[in-house]
């Protein structure tokens, strides 16, 4: 699989799970009607798509001039708490916006979204790197 197909992939399939959680998570933790918080989520997703291919682009330029190859704990959390902290840098006016709220009230609602996607994120990555294999610049080079 191409890089870029790859990359493609993996973001879809990871918003799509998403997708599916926070729409109905929303509409209990804000009182919000169904309609409303899945137009949210569906919102969120679309922003954390594109931020998604834009942050994995970047880091597997970075991974690649690693001498260190593979995907260690450290490298996988360094992937979460990056792209994470740069999405609720993105998404938290947005919520405080649709949700007609504070700043301070999007962040501190946005805490608990940060901590499950910031474990969901390690963990969809680690099975996706399991069904599909490492990408190119993780992957271990074979000595000839």
């Amino acid at each position: 699989m191409t890089p870029k197909t790859r990359r493609v992939l993996q973001a879809i399939l990871y918003e799509v799970f998403a997708i599916a959680f926070v729409g109905p998570v929303l509409s209990v933790a804000f009182d919000k009607s169904p309609a409303s918080t899945l137009g949210l989520a569906f919102v969120l997703s679309s922003i954390a798509l594109s931020w998604n291919y834009v942050f994995n682009t970047i880091f597997e330029r970075w991974e690649s001039r690693q001498s260190a190859r593979g995907r260690s704990f450290a490298r996988r959390l360094a992937h979460g708490m990056g792209f994470e902290g740069g999405l609720a840098v993105i998404l938290i006016p947005v919520m405080a916006l649709w949700l007609d709220i504070a700043p301070l009230s999007a962040f501190l609602a946005n805490l608990g979204l940060l901590a499950f996607f910031f474990v969901y994120a390690i963990a969809f990555t680690w099975a996706f790197d399991r069904v599909f294999g490492l990408p190119q610049s993780a992957a271990k080079h074979r000595e000839t």
